[in-house]
């Protein structure tokens, strides 16, 4: 099934080798304060009506050099049909004065308008022009970014989890096929792709083959099967996490390629129940696994002084050793002792902004 599988995986079209200016509506960069279009608009006719006024106080300042006396309305409208290069050749400027006025300073404003008439169109061609170069930029150098599949809840929540320990939004891809979801990740500073994450070409343009880690949150186990399944097949470096909902399908992701896997409903069962006999774990645990504030459980590298030690009479409350990628309790024969290289989970103090100051 998996050989089947992947052949269909490998025949897709690829979308990886579509020009940039192609990718506009797939890929998501964030962006940075762009104005609405009515705010843009308003702000051009604004410019326009300035310019307008302008030009009709210097005319109305020399009303004598033109063929007729002039009124303030009369300069008014000879600005606006100036400016608009209408030019009906009813008031024309007959002293030296009043033409040297026209060539100095109401030729350019002419042409300044014109460009501001021509302005939004020109602003869309440039935008789309910029979004592709920046498309182009970024995938050529996109890499030990950790891509998130699936932007529901789980994924949101891994996002959190990310952004707290130090994460940069930038370095963070969401795949999905739900725009409000994508948009959501978006307006969050996150890179977006959209398109099903069981594609290659989806896949590819969200940088897989270079992520250095990918979180698999779909909402369907079947759909996390094959998505930790291509994602294996594209990076086989890189540490994949994957969520599944049922623990009988546990060894289908680990089957797949998934380095880890959560089963979210065991464990939300797991809660539950304590929650009816000893409510003060659950929220123990909960401020536990809450990046933001309290204790939150981390993972630092052994220090040089500690090198030897007993993990349990170190300053920090050590509840396990990773060595050589495997992990070890405090309360196993490997954590006896501290070794170079070893990496500590231990509990961290979470400060608050109160507390920092």
């Amino acid at each position: 099934m998996a050989n089947r599988y992947l052949q269909r995986f490998n025949r897709v079209d690829e979308l990886n080798d579509l020009p940039e200016h192609s990718l506009l509506h797939v890929i998501g960069l964030p962006s940075r304060g762009v104005a609405s279009p009515v705010k843009l608009i308003a702000q051009r006719f604004a410019y326009a009506l300035g310019l307008v006024i302008a030009v009709a106080l210097i005319v109305y300042f020399d009303k004598g050099g033109y063929t007729e006396p002039l009124t303030f309305i009369d300069a008014l409208y000879y600005s606006a049909v100036s400016l608009s290069t209408t030019g009906y050749g009813d008031i024309t400027p007959i002293t030296q004065q009043a033409r040297l006025l026209n060539i100095i300073i109401i030729t350019p404003l002419r042409l300044l308008f014109v460009v501001l008439l021509v302005g939004t169109t020109l602003s869309v061609l440039t935008e789309e022009s910029r979004k592709a170069w920046q498309i182009q930029r970024w995938r050529k150098r996109m890499r030990n970014h950790t891509v998130v599949i699936g932007y529901g809840t789980k994924g949101r929540s891994a996002v959190a989890a990310l952004l707290a320990d130090g994460v940069l939004p930038k370095d963070i891809v969401v795949v999905d096929t739900d725009q409000t979801a994508l948009e959501i990740a978006n307006n969050a500073g996150l890179v977006t792709v959209t398109g099903s994450a069981t594609k290659s070409d989806v896949l590819r343009l969200a940088g897989v083959p270079k992520a250095k880690a990918v979180v698999v949150a779909p909402n369907l186990d079947d759909t996390a099967v094959l998505v930790t399944l291509s994602v294996r097949e594209l990076a086989p470096a890189a540490w994949i996490v994957a969520s599944v909902r049922e623990s009988e399908n546990q060894h289908l992701l680990e089957q797949s390629g998934a380095d880890s896997v959560v089963i979210s409903s065991e464990t939300a069962g797991r809660m539950l129940g304590l929650a009816t006999v000893t409510p003060s774990v659950v929220e123990m645990m909960e401020d536990l696994l809450s990046p933001d504030e309290g204790f939150s459980v981390a993972e630092r590298l052994v220090a040089e002084d500690e090198v030897g030690a007993n993990p349990r009479h170190l300053a920090d409350i050590v509840l396990g050793v990773v060595r050589s990628g495997e992990l070890y309790r405090i309360d196993s024969p490997e954590a006896e002792t501290v070794e170079p290289g070893d990496r500590l989970l231990y509990v961290r103090r979470v400060f608050g902004e109160d507390e920092e100051k």
